[in-house]
């Protein structure tokens, strides 16, 4: 042989020279080969294998590098292609070096690839034929059937032709396979998988079965690696086929060896429980190899999948479930985890899988290795294995728990939660669909750990808010495009799956919840106790109101706004369901959450919902869901709004709705028309056309009353007018109380948007509202309600008391009048008393309504009553001297019926006439209201008189206990004789002056000695200050006394001295002012008998200085002026006029009885002291009025306390530093009396010409005086 050539130099010169070429690339150069040479080099016996080895090389590469040209040398005759091709099939059982085996086999098969041709293959078919059918052994055939699996490989279309054309070439592949040489049955279980790879449904039925017998006696003994492999391929193949299956799972129990023969020519068809399938795969399973075992799972599940009822119970009696949930347990294989999820799925299907506890026994398993699945990257695992999860919970029997403890039930709720929260939506959606399998209450472990429930429902509301918001921007985005691309459209609707399930799941929650809320036993957890439940997580409450808060924040937006674009049955009836489950679940929670549902719209979002998708008897189960929430909603609205109707009122307000709510699905326009309709005869209350209206009205009426107006004021104003008509033209004047109050409701709330009632209409109403025995069954607190009766004569005079009555006395139930003006509650506190001032304002007469309730009705209606007056006279100043002008008559004739019914009888108790105190408040009120211009001397002789002269008659029979009723009349008796100009004071003082009773009383008020309690030292106050006004007006008027009172002077400075930290500062004050009074008429009074003590004047007899100042004494006018020095060092407001007031008549007296103790007083040490802490307390004590007052009193009776430096000038320099205009009006006018009286006083040393400037140029900055710079500085205490 030639070197690098392929040609016998011995036999090449027989040959046909077409027969050999030089082959190679078409650049050039190439080999030279001789296609008959290498056929007899084949052939011959005689030349070395080494030599046959390098002769195949040649054409291997031949064949490689130069496609097609040997084929053209062989398309010259096909026989030469027929005996090449043959010879190579001889070397294959001849030959026995492996790599000269090796390049037959590659040469042979890259030849074939080369023609292309069917002739070759059908050649090389009929030749292996042959081969078997001899008597050649089978074990040298083992490279023929090698040959054989590659060429199925390599060449698809000659499968088809073994499969069709060669079935006893196929009987004798199946004969091959009952040698026990299991090299040569890998070889044969190659050759079959690549057939039934390629041509499985060319295969005939009998060779299949055949094949499927013989392939679990070979799986049954399997032992090497590669037979057991190549039997696993194709069991895998046949698997896949329905017919296979049925042949693997009838199968009988497999023989030993000896006996596989005889099997093979007669096999019977075994019922599957008979087949050794399910034992074959269960063995692959135990084996330590994780390929093998994910081949079994995947076979099982291939088989399960064609008939998983037909196949499950072989693989239940194999204990094959038991040995997959071990194989979970136990490995982090991804294919492995999917496939034994897969079978476990189908044999869920067979009931015999719960039944002998299969899922009891792997739940624990199964959870396990979900924890483990969600950290693979694949995610189709945990979803596989979520599923799973859902079928075990859903298929479960009830009587058997698979989580009877706590812990089983903690870790699955961590898995589902995890799940939940797997950035894979399908596997958070399948998660979802476990745990609402989950939330079943025969899942629930004892306790109910209602912990983890809650913290599994806050992961799904976290994921589906989370998920809501993406998806609504999506469908706003493609609204807006009006087009979707295939990968947004597939999230889409992704996302619109999870939304449903998980709107599913939390409706499953919500029905747990309310299953736990019907079995006491179920409510709390026992081993939690003795923790309150109420502040316990893990409880039903905690639950409940986790649920409702989810809801409110969370389900009720993102549903809204997911159906806002297109509207779901499917999301809407779990939606009205969940909504339903919350009135069951928190009671107590739901006056506020319906409150809040209402005036959201949800009453016009029910309706409309229902008109849109459940009109034509569509979608039955969305309208059970939404009349069940209507119904609910509107019965939690009922008894809000009326709680003080009966259970007969909720009752027919039910039926009505439970029976005509669900044909209730015509559009809200259709309304009007169906309120107006003439109905027919009603058989019975809640049935019939009549019942119907009833409906529409009574849901009218809760809509309105949280702001949801589902048709237009005027047209609900007349369809109700028209209703009334209706019925009582019917012959019927009595209505339902309910519907009565609806109609009431609605007529009032859309009043002012509609016309006014006429005569006719009016009398309708009216005789309706009559046909009601108790007109507060028919009240409903709303504002609307007080116009429309006040606003119609006809209604008013039979019904506005009482609903005034009613108005004052029931709490406010309705959001608008709740969430009223800010600024109205801090001002008036109720917005009940708002209301009723602007009533007020439109129809005055509403006032004597108010008034009467004062004079007449109990005592609480009375103090209501009185509080809505007292803030109107406060308030209301632009017609305020009117409506003073007309409570002064009312409140006359109210005085006169108390003085003559109760107080003029001889055994009447002044202190048991409950009205008393209200009429004296309101009176006080009054007369503080009213302007001081609209008081004349005309009306003294009016009014104002009788009011005052029965006041004083009523205090002087009142009691001294009767504290409340007496400080009232003190106070109005003061504020009479302080407000009343002087020329209208003199018939006052002297009505007063006369009435022995009521002097009486005052003695014995203000002769009290002890410390009194706060009560009666408000009162005790009150007294001094209208005893100092009497005396005071007394010597204005010279008035005539018929009775004096005693008063101790001793008792009064002593208080003032010694006991002014125990006594109220306000008393204090009252008793300086009553001193006042007394020093300004030089302690000589008619009025008053004054009484000293030695204390105050010494022994008797007196001496000349004591004398002069009898009764006060010079030691007693020394102890009032260190009192009122204290006073003043205690900086309390009040204290500071009052005491400086006092000291200035003090003074005065003493100057005019003894102005050398005047001297005395002003010049002692103290005076300077109390100068110095005054003015150095900083800048607001030294600009007080009552310490410019203070100096400019001690410079008027020359004090030599006071200094031109420091003092006058701190002042002037604080004054030019922050400015007269910061000054209050009282503080300019005590500045200007100072500066006047420094102008008119010689000080040492004298200011200078610059200072005297400076006094000039503020004197005239601060402007000319006013009136109130001439009287003194005086406090006014009530």
């Amino acid at each position: 042989m030639s070197a690098g050539d392929v040609v016998c130099e011995k036999i090449h010169f027989r040959h046909d020279p077409r027969w050999c070429g030089r082959l190679g690339p078409a650049g050039g150069g190439g080999l030279m080969l001789c296609v008959l040479c290498v056929v007899e080099i084949m052939e011959s016996e005689d030349i070395a294998a080494v030599r046959k080895s390098y002769a195949l090389s040649g054409v291997s590469g031949v064949l490689k590098c130069s496609p097609g040209a040997l084929k053209e040398l062989l398309r010259q005759d096909q026989r030469v292609s027929l005996r090449f091709i043959a010879s190579l099939l001889g070397l294959l059982h001849t030959t026995e070096d492996p790599s000269t085996l090796e390049k037959v086999d590659e040469v042979l098969l890259q030849l074939l690839l080369e023609l292309q041709s069917e002739p070759p293959f059908r050649f090389v078919l009929d030749e292996i034929h042959k081969q078997l059918s001899g008597a050649l052994n089978a074990k040298s055939l083992l490279s023929t059937f090698n040959f054989i699996g590659r060429l199925l490989e390599a060449v698809p279309n000659v499968a088809n032709i073994l499969a069709t054309q060669y079935v006893p070439l196929l009987e004798n592949l199946c004969s091959v396979l009952l040698y026990p040489d299991e090299e040569l049955k890998a070889s044969i279980l190659f050759v079959w998988l690549k057939l039934f790879g390629t041509a499985a449904q060319a295969v005939p039925a009998s060779i299949r079965d055949r094949v499927c017998l013989l392939l679990l006696q070979t799986l049954a003994n399997a032992s090497s690696t590669l037979l057991i492999t190549n039997c696993i391929g194709l069991l895998w193949l046949l698997v896949q086929m329905a017919a296979a299956v049925s042949a693997l799972m009838s199968s009988g129990p497999l023989m030993c060896e000896e006996n596989q023969s005889s099997l093979s020519q007669n096999p019977e068809q075994q019922p599957p429980e008979h087949s050794p399938l399910p034992l074959l795969l269960k063995k692959l399973l135990l084996s330590g190899d994780e390929m093998l075992q994910v081949s079994s799972a995947k076979c099982i599940a291939s088989v399960l999948v064609h008939s998983p009822r037909q196949y499950s119970a072989p693989f239940i009696r194999a204990d094959v479930p038991e040995f997959l949930f071990d194989r979970l347990a136990s490995t982090k294989s991804e294919a492995l985890l999917w496939s034994v999820y897969t079978c476990l799925k189908l044999l869920t299907e067979e009931p015999q899988f719960f039944s002998q506890c299969l899922s009891v026994y792997g739940i624990e398993s199964l959870v396990r290795s979900l924890m483990e699945a969600l950290r693979l990257t694949n995610l189709e695992v945990p979803k596989q294995g979520f599923h799973l999860l859902t079928c075990i919970l859903e298929r479960q029997p009830p009587e058997v728990r698979l989580f009877p403890s706590r812990s089983g039930f903690v870790a699955v709720s961590e898995t589902v939660e995890a799940g939940v929260a797997a950035p894979c939506l399908l596997v958070a959606t399948q998660a979802v669909r476990a745990a609402c399998i989950l939330f079943r209450l025969n899942h629930q472990s004892r306790p109910v750990q209602f912990k983890e429930i809650t913290g599994l429902i806050e992961a799904i509301t976290k994921r589906f808010s989370e998920l809501s918001l993406t998806s609504h921007a999506h469908h706003q985005h493609s609204a807006s495009l009006k087009m979707k691309t295939a990968n947004a459209h597939s999230q889409a609707s992704r996302s619109d799956t999870f939304l449903l399930h998980a709107l599913a799941c939390f409706q499953s929650a919500c029905r747990l919840a309310e299953e736990c809320e019907s079995e006491p036993g179920l409510k709390e957890n026992a081993f939690t106790a003795p923790s309150k439940t109420q502040q316990n997580e893990d409880s039903l409450a905690s639950l409940s109101r986790c649920v409702l808060r989810c809801c409110d924040s969370v389900w009720i937006p993102a549903v809204i706004k997911t159906s806002e674009y297109r509207p779901s049955a499917q999301i809407l009836q779990p939606f009205y369901s969940i909504l339903s489950s919350q009135f069951f679940l928190l009671p107590s929670h739901m006056p506020v959450f319906t409150t809040k549902l209402a005036s959201s719209g949800f009453f016009r979002l029910a309706l409309e919902h229902k008109g849109l998708l459940c009109t034509g008897n569509r979608n039955p189960n969305l309208n059970v869901s939404c009349c069940g929430f209507l119904l609910k909603l509107s019965m939690c609205l009922f008894k809000q709004s009326c709680p003080s109707s009966d259970q007969h009122d909720a009752e027919e307000v039910e039926n009505i709705l439970q029976y005509h709510l669900p044909a209730l699905s015509c559009p809200l326009s259709d309304w009007p028309s169906l309120l107006c309709e003439a109905p027919g005869l009603q058989l019975c209350d809640y049935k019939g056309q009549r019942a119907t209206q009833y409906c529409v009205l009574t849901l009218l009426h809760m809509a309105f009353q949280q702001g949801d107006r589902l048709l237009p004021d005027q047209t609900v104003f007349s369809s109700v007018v028209w209703l009334l008509r209706s019925v009582q033209e019917q012959g019927s004047c009595v209505l339902p109380r309910f519907v009565l109050r609806s109609a009431l409701y609605l007529l009032s709330v859309t009043q002012d948007n509609s016309p006014s009632l006429d005569k006719a209409q009016l009398n309708c109403i009216s005789k309706a509202l009559s046909s009601c025995k108790t007109f507060s069954a028919l009240y409903i607190h709303h504002p609307s309600l007080l116009h429309f009766i006040c606003r119609y004569a006809e209604f008013a005079d039979k019904f506005k008391p009482l609903v005034l009555e009613l108005w004052l006395t029931r709490k406010v139930l309705h959001p608008e009048i709740s969430m009223g003006n800010r600024e109205e509650k801090q001002q008036h506190g109720e917005p009940e008393i708002t209301e009723l001032l602007t009533l007020i304002e439109k129809y005055p007469a509403v006032i004597i309504t108010l008034l009467d309730m004062v004079c007449t009705r109990e005592i609480s209606l009375a103090q209501r009553a009185l509080r809505v007056l007292e803030v109107l006279l406060s308030s209301q100043t632009h017609y305020e001297a009117q409506l003073c002008a007309n409570l002064g008559p009312a409140l006359l004739q109210a005085l006169q019926k108390i003085s003559v019914e109760e107080i003029g009888h001889k055994q009447g108790n002044a202190a048991q006439v409950k009205s008393l105190p209200l009429v004296l408040r309101l009176l006080c009120m009054t007369q503080a209201s009213e302007p001081s211009s609209s008081v004349s001397s005309c009306k003294i002789d009016g009014v104002h008189f009788k009011l005052l002269y029965h006041v004083s008659n009523i205090t002087g029979k009142l009691k001294p206990n009767n504290t409340e009723s007496l400080l009232l009349a003190f106070n109005y008796m003061h504020c009479h004789l302080s407000l009343s100009p002087a020329a209208s004071t003199d018939r006052a003082v002297s009505t007063l002056l006369s009435n022995t009773a009521l002097m009486e009383r005052l003695e014995t008020i203000t002769s009290v000695s002890s410390s009194p309690s706060p009560a009666s030292a408000a009162l005790l106050c009150s007294g001094h200050l209208l005893l100092s006004s009497l005396i005071t007006l007394q010597r204005v008027h010279s008035a005539k006394v018929h009775k004096d009172i005693s008063w101790s002077l001793d008792q009064a400075l002593r208080r003032l001295v010694f006991g002014k930290r125990s006594t109220d500062s306000f008393l204090l004050v009252s008793y300086l002012k009553l001193l006042q009074a007394l020093l300004d008429v030089d302690l000589a009074s008619p009025l008053l008998c004054v009484s000293t003590g030695p204390s105050l004047v010494g022994p008797r007899p007196l001496g000349v200085e004591d004398g002069v100042l009898y009764p006060l004494g010079s030691k007693g006018a020394q102890f009032l002026a260190v009192a009122l020095n204290g006073l003043l060092l205690q900086k309390h407001e009040a204290l500071l006029g009052a005491s400086v007031t006092c000291l200035s008549s003090l003074l005065g007296f003493l100057q005019r009885k003894s102005p050398m103790t005047a001297r005395m007083i002003v010049c002692q040490p103290w005076c300077r002291f109390l100068l110095f802490c005054l003015v150095g307390s900083g800048q607001s004590s030294l600009l007080h009025p009552a310490t410019l007052q203070l100096i400019t009193l001690l410079l008027k009776h020359g004090s030599t306390a006071v200094m031109w430096e420091p003092d006058l000038v701190q002042v002037l320099e604080l004054v030019e530093k922050i400015g007269v205009k910061e000054l209050s009006q009282e503080a300019a006018d005590a500045l200007r009396l100072l500066l006047t009286q420094v102008q008119r006083n010689t000080l040492h040393p004298p200011p200078t010409d610059r200072d005297k400037l400076r006094m000039r140029s503020l004197l005239e900055s601060l402007g000319p005086q006013t009136d109130s710079a001439i009287q003194s500085y005086n406090v006014s205490v009530l």
